[in-house]
């Protein structure tokens, strides 16, 4: 099985980024190396809905000029599921297919992060804290 790894403060700030958000997803992109997460770059969620989630074209095109200028990775991309299961939607299998990178859900029930990648299908990769 795959696996991205995070530090525990990668930990921290993405479920306080999660819990400030409720009710709605939150968002954010993560970059790094070598299947290691070495920075966050939280973002808004514009669709301010507890079921989706949308990062606006400006935050995107900063986090890659971020990422480009510290000769990092865009690796994955984080959103919380409020009141459901770390597991992608529909609407996340959609967007999953147009940003093949690691896809991490935290869920809001029971603080379980998850990652995902979509090859013919989805398949559950490890994510582990340090």
């Amino acid at each position: 099985m795959q696996k991205i790894k995070l530090s525990q403060t990668h930990k921290k700030i993405l479920t306080e980024h999660a819990q400030k958000d409720e009710p709605n997803e939150s968002c954010a992109i993560l970059f790094g190396k070598d299947n290691t997460v070495s920075e966050i770059f939280l973002t808004e969620n514009i669709e301010k809905s507890p079921v989706n989630f949308t990062i606006s074209n400006d935050e995107l095109i900063e986090a890659y000029k971020i990422a480009e200028e510290k000769k990092m990775e865009v690796m994955g991309i984080f959103h919380s599921h409020p009141n459901s299961e770390a597991y992608p939607s529909n609407t996340d299998k959609k967007f999953m297919q147009g940003n093949p990178v690691v896809w991490i859900i935290y869920s809001g029930t029971n603080e379980d992060f998850r990652g995902y990648t979509l090859e013919s299908d989805i398949q559950e990769i490890l994510v582990e804290f340090s």
